[in-house]
């Protein structure tokens, strides 16, 4: 079985870095907040190009924190896009805050910028945009709308570590950004983790005191914080993890342009990229009207896919309010995503056989 992704074989090529390192850790006996996450973040930080990155527990929790940090609150509205994994809304509504859900670019996935400005009311506070499946938001558009209307532009950058946008690394286009270290991102720890990076030195300095209590200093609490911290084990492997990332975000571009070369099934829509640089192909997504028909032939042939994702957030049973709305472009989406293996450690052999698989007719 091709499995959709190898994480023994991806940590793997580490592990004698990752035993030495975490060796090193348990020596210390230091686990929260130590040297490990001191020296991650600032490598983080000068990866994204920004002056801050925050260590907090994960990608959710990251999100969630730049809300409350900003002071957002019931009434006010984000425009987020209708196309993405729940935890953007999650973050949003967990606030208070009303989600403004806006429809994709059919051909890229991600927010379509030409139709935000129309949602913009005068409750209006941020943009939240996600670089989904990895490839970056097109911003020029979203910077004049943010400027002109006095918005902040918040990043969820889960799924984009390392994607480049006219210069500049996902987690340093917008005014703060959320990142998510789950195992199976392209940068991954061992467990849950996450970051938020930002220029902004008084916002920076907020969350670090709200992802640890609301505590500027050891029992001085100034905000009523949360218990959201990066430890010190999942620091040090990522940042071991960090040496390869661009490394390994090139191994994932090759075998995308090869599947995109030589995948010819006329009842496929690969993925569209605008710049090469712009995408990490986190996700490799491909659409058919024949989706759950390839699933289950591909597995018959030894290939394990999955779907990213199968219902969209206004059609989940948490979102009942929202379960009569209509975004036909997400939904497209939604019922037509197949989302292809794709990763550092695949084999030539196993991407041509899943290109032959796909080409192959259908009995």
């Amino acid at each position: 079985m091709i499995k959709f992704l190898d994480l023994e074989k991806i940590n793997n090529r580490f592990r004698k870095e990752i035993d030495e390192k975490i060796a090193e850790v348990l020596d210390k006996g230091w686990y929260i907040l130590g040297n490990q996450n001191e020296k991650f973040t600032a490598d983080f930080a000068d990866f994204c190009g920004t002056k801050h990155c925050i260590g907090v527990a994960n990608g959710l929790d990251a999100l969630n924190i730049i809300i409350k940090a900003y002071g957002f609150s019931q009434g006010d509205e984000i425009i987020v896009p209708a196309n993405t994994y729940i935890a953007s809304i999650l973050a949003i509504t967990q606030n208070g805050c009303t989600p403004v859900l806006v429809e994709p670019d059919i051909k890229t996935y991600n927010i379509n910028p030409d139709l935000i400005e129309e949602k913009i009311t005068s409750k209006t506070k941020a943009i939240m945009v996600v670089h989904l499946y990895g490839q970056a938001v097109p911003m020029e558009k979203i910077w004049e709308l943010a400027k002109k209307y006095n918005l902040k532009i918040i990043e969820d950058s889960a799924q984009a570590h390392g994607a480049i946008y006219q210069g500049k690394r996902c987690g340093n286009l917008g005014d703060a950004s959320g990142f998510s270290f789950y195992p199976g991102k392209n940068l991954g720890c061992l467990g849950d983790g996450g970051c938020i990076t930002t220029n902004d030195d008084e916002l920076a300095a907020k969350i670090k005191a709200i992802r640890n209590y609301g505590s500027d200093y050891k029992y001085h609490n100034i905000y009523k914080g949360v218990n959201s911290r990066l430890d010190e084990i999942q620091a040090a492997v990522l940042d071991i993890k960090l040496k390869y990332l661009d490394k390994d975000n090139s191994h994932r571009r090759q075998i995308a342009k090869y599947y995109r070369e030589n995948i010819k099934n006329p009842a496929v829509i690969l993925p569209e990229t605008y710049d090469e640089n712009a995408h990490v192909w986190h996700i490799f997504a491909i659409r058919t009207k024949e989706r759950d028909r390839l699933q289950e032939y591909l597995k018959e042939n030894g290939i394990e896919t999955l779907i990213h994702y199968p219902i969209p957030p206004h059609k989940q049973d948490c979102y009942k309010e929202w379960n009569n709305l209509s975004f036909p472009l997400t939904e497209e989406i939604h019922n037509t995503i197949l989302s292809l293996p794709i990763s550092p450690v695949m084999t030539d052999e196993e991407v041509e056989k899943i290109i032959k698989i796909i080409n192959t007719k259908m009995e």
